[in-house]
């Protein structure tokens, strides 16, 4: 069977179930829904050591932590929402909303989240009535297996339609483009090539834009719980998120105590150019990164780079730079546990260096905020294009939707048309249903005279 045929033969099976799956009231899709979650985190700890062991990213710790936290958040949020049928009436516009599936959603995974993102959406798909297939990476097809077929086997359990949800087992360049032409929508989570070929596949696509969380660093923030929540966020996974903290954009009056701080908090220190360009040429040589460094640890980063008198018991890398933006590389994403320490004397300067360098790589993503002055705060977007401002929290794990923020849980990060990209949000249920209205003339409605609507 050839490529077109197999991927027409998985979409005609996930129309099938999907058109009977469709036909099932809201509390029987939350079971199913439900059941998806549970099992991932369930079974956190398999699912971690096997997504390290083959894709040779991350840590085991991490990886537990997000199969555990985000199928709770995802689960959570989605509770009690209603995604079928009448969904909403609004007496005063005359407005009823009817939710209606999409059809049949594909989905194509990235190596740095080979568990979560397929779990997230097809939690998400058939939260709408939706089937899904699913298109793993290349070096993680394994684990990506594994995963679908214990949320299939919930399914099973509750007698759901077959092939709701489904996975190329082994997944290639032309399968993950194939996918994309004859689902009805495709959710990419994945490099820029991959989003792109998504968006001219013919068909409607979610993609994400790159990331490169620049934090700014305010005079009037506790300079030690700033460190230790850059740390935090920077080393989750051993930094291969997108929306891990970068760049450390801090006073130059409060250098030396912001480096203090995060020396305490467990950084390796880079004060001199010399092992700074040492840094710069082992992980991005002739300016493109190094395929051997994304989720390193600081040991092996080390190595790779010649560094000496690097702590074994150091978490992550800070370095000095030289400029930022296009006259410093370290300026760029970063998916190991390395950041940059840029510095400033306004906090105008402070933005500025955010948006330089999120216009060389990142724009439309995410910038964290330390400060505790609205004005500064509020001034921030103002300056800088993107979808996502955490404030005093933890970039890596706040930023993709967390149990104590607002911002919906997601392993797809929309970056609006800064980023190229069709959304400015975390993706969500909802991206993924048709919403038709119901529209009633409402008598009581207030018609103005002409002259009122163009009066001043």
């Amino acid at each position: 069977m050839d490529t077109q045929e197999y991927l027409k033969s998985l979409v005609a099976a996930a129309h099938t179930a999907q058109k009977e799956f469709e036909k099932y009231p809201q509390d029987v899709v939350d079971k199913a829904v439900k059941a998806i979650g549970k099992v991932i985190y369930d079974n956190a700890v398999e699912l971690a050591h096997m997504a390290v062991d083959e894709t040779r990213m991350g840590n085991y710790e991490s990886k537990i932590g997000k199969c555990r936290n985000k199928s709770k958040s995802v689960w959570w949020r989605m509770k009690d929402k209603k995604s079928r049928g009448i969904i909403e009436r609004d007496a005063e516009t005359g407005i009823m909303k009817v939710a209606k599936p999409i059809g049949v959603i594909g989905c194509i995974a990235p190596t740095t989240n080979p568990v979560i993102t397929l779990m997230h959406n097809s939690m998400c798909s058939l939260k709408c009535g939706n089937a899904i297939i699913i298109c793993p990476h290349p070096r993680a097809r394994k684990v990506g297996v594994r995963t679908t077929e214990l949320m299939v086997g919930e399914l099973n359990k509750l007698g759901m339609p077959e092939n709701l949800i489904q996975i190329i087992p082994e997944p290639t360049m032309e399968l993950s483009a194939g996918l994309m032409s004859v689902v009805d929508l495709c959710i990419c989570t994945g490099g820029p090539g991959m989003v792109k070929a998504a968006y001219s596949s013919g068909k409607p696509a979610y993609g994400v834009g790159q990331g490169n969380v620049q934090v700014l660093v305010d005079r009037d923030v506790d300079l030690n719980e700033v460190a230790k929540m850059a740390i935090t966020g920077r080393i989750f996974d051993n930094g291969v998120l997108c929306t891990c903290e970068q760049n450390l954009i801090c006073p130059r009056d409060k250098a030396d105590e912001m480096i203090a701080a995060m020396k305490a908090n467990g950084a390796y220190y880079i004060d001199n150019e010399a092992d700074a360009e040492k840094l710069r040429n082992s992980c991005f040589p002739d300016g493109m990164l190094n395929k051997d460094w994304p989720g390193a640890s600081v040991q092996k980063m080390a190595e790779m780079a010649g560094l000496e008198g690097v702590p074994a018991d150091a978490k992550v890398i800070l370095s000095c730079t030289k400029g930022y933006a296009q006259n410093d590389v370290l300026a760029k994403e970063k998916l190991f546990p390395v950041m940059a320490l840029f510095l400033y004397d306004t906090w105008e300067e402070c933005m500025e260096i955010a948006r330089a360098n999120l216009e060389m790589e990142g724009i439309g993503h995410s910038v964290v905020i330390h400060s505790n002055t609205d004005a500064h705060i509020e001034a921030v977007p103002e300056i800088i294009n993107v979808s996502r401002y955490a404030v005093n929290q933890v970039g890596g794990t706040a930023l993709g939707g967390a149990m104590d923020n607002g911002l919906n849980p997601t392993t797809t990060l929309g970056c609006g048309t800064w980023g190229n990209n069709a959304i400015s949000e975390n993706l969500w249920f909802y991206h993924l249903m048709n919403v038709s209205r119901i529209s009633y003339k409402v008598p009581t409605m207030y018609v103005p005279t002409d002259e009122e609507i163009w009066a001043d």
